[in-house]
């Protein structure tokens, strides 16, 4: 456990994990963490930027940024806005307004943004050993888990939303679904650090892992979208010799050499996000240098003012767009740093072979 901090002593952001060549500075990392901590709100919600809208995501991804840096409190204070504002079902809203959190600006319940929250408490708990952390998370973890399996499908895949009316999608996106798989295994090792068993989860966990790589028929085809390139990478569904292939057969696809991860085939935008994402694949199944040279390919995104990124680049305009410097673009960098400089929370979270499988069923056709 970190020590409190004195009310009124300004604190500097630990950053000895987040310096790496060609990519941040000790003074870079800690700007950057400043930045996000600017976009945090008092009550804890941290939207994409001041004046934009929150969605539960993104929102945790740029919580766990916070933690890589020893900012403990910020981060628990992220958590403890979700716990507010969970949905008796477990679920969060797609979208809440900056200015006044009662403003649901998407009333969906998109189930990777629901799921994603078991991550961010898990890399908390690792981050810190606060027990009574988990303790008090335990209930909202397991509360989003059995919202997002009610749209699990037959087939293992997870249907991607529940509409603003209630009703559930069927249809299954590869990117959530790899999301939602990280997921359950970080809220099995939640349990499993409780000592309360979910079989349950394990054999949804089996089952997802089980469609995602065998059978991509049962996902719908955004094959377009980088994110549907990396993900079951980054999800730990696919590992290896497998994931190594993946990665390899898209690459020239997707990567502008010098500038970054096209975020959509064809058109001319890298974006950081994706790109930090993929970097953070790449470090996990053991391409540090190129996830290196991936994340020194995007500072020309950085805005040395805040500390934080933009979030894309035009390159046949020259233009940055659209003009806005987003928390979780930031906090996707941090994360990929974390890991590449050793960051133990960050590692164990990322690296596949450091979490729960869940069950692989015999019976899956």
């Amino acid at each position: 456990m970190t020590a409190p901090r004195t009310p009124g002593t300004p604190r500097t952001p630990r950053t000895e994990h987040l310096v790496l060549p060609g990519v941040l500075t000790a003074a870079e990392a800690a700007a950057t963490v400043r930045g996000i901590l600017a976009v945090q709100r008092e009550d804890g919600a941290i939207p994409w930027f001041r004046g934009h809208h929150l969605d539960p995501w993104d929102h945790v991804e740029a919580a766990m940024a916070l933690d890589t840096a020893d900012e403990h409190e910020a981060a628990e204070r992220a958590y403890a806005w979700l716990a507010r504002h969970q949905n008796q079902d477990g679920s969060w809203y797609a979208a809440y307004a900056d200015g006044d959190f009662a403003d649901v600006t998407d009333r969906g319940r998109e189930t990777n943004f629901v799921a994603y929250v078991a991550v961010g408490v898990w890399h908390h708990y690792l981050a810190t050993g606060d027990d009574l952390f988990l303790e008090r998370m335990w209930p909202v973890v397991h509360a989003a888990v059995e919202f997002v399996l009610r749209l699990q499908q037959p087939g293992g895949q997870i249907g991607w939303r529940r509409g603003d009316d209630g009703t559930d999608t069927t249809d299954a996106l590869l990117t959530g679904s790899s999301s939602v798989h990280h997921a359950l295994r970080c809220a099995l090792a939640i349990a499993e650090q409780r000592e309360e068993p979910q079989p349950d989860w394990e054999l949804a966990a089996g089952a997802l892992r089980h469609a995602i790589r065998r059978h991509p028929e049962r996902f719908l085809d955004k094959g377009r979208y980088s994110m549907d390139w990396y993900y079951p990478v980054l999800g730990g569904a696919l590992t290896g010799t497998e994931a190594r292939s993946r990665i390899q057969e898209s690459w020239d696809r997707f990567v502008v050499p010098g500038l970054g991860v096209r975020c959509v085939v064809p058109n001319p935008w890298v974006t950081g996000g994706e790109s930090a994402e993929l970097a953070l694949a790449l470090w996990a199944v053991g391409e540090s240098d190129h996830a290196l040279e991936i994340l020194q390919s995007i500072q020309h995104l950085r805005d040395p003012d805040s500390g934080l990124y933009w979030t894309g680049y035009v390159f046949e305009d020259e233009t940055v767009w659209p003009r806005e410097l987003t928390a979780w673009t930031a906090g996707s960098l941090l994360l990929a740093v974390a890991a590449l400089g050793g960051h133990e929370a960050t590692c164990q979270v990322f690296a596949g072979e450091r979490l729960p499988r869940g069950l692989d069923p015999d019976c899956c056709v």
